[in-house]
């Protein structure tokens, strides 16, 4: 019985999170409201986003895509 409500925890736990969706070039984001966006000041050279979302119907989702870093100080 333990074993039964452990894997069906696991399973609806599974739900919660949001699935990483490469960002496509041209296509429109549903972005009802932003929740976090990787830090990208001090990297140098190009670096990773992650931008966490939830879209109009409170659904959350995870877009990612390369961004040169604004730290590389050079004049």
């Amino acid at each position: 019985m333990k074993t039964f409500i452990a894997l069906t925890l696991a399973i609806l736990a599974g739900n919660v999170f949001a699935a990483t969706e490469p960002a496509q070039t041209g296509v429109p984001l549903d972005i009802a409201k932003t929740i976090s966006i990787t830090d990208t000041s001090a990297a140098c050279g190009i670096v990773p986003v992650e931008v966490v979302y939830e879209d109009s119907h409170g659904q959350r989702h995870v877009a990612t895509y390369n961004v040169l870093g604004n730290g590389c100080g050079g004049d």
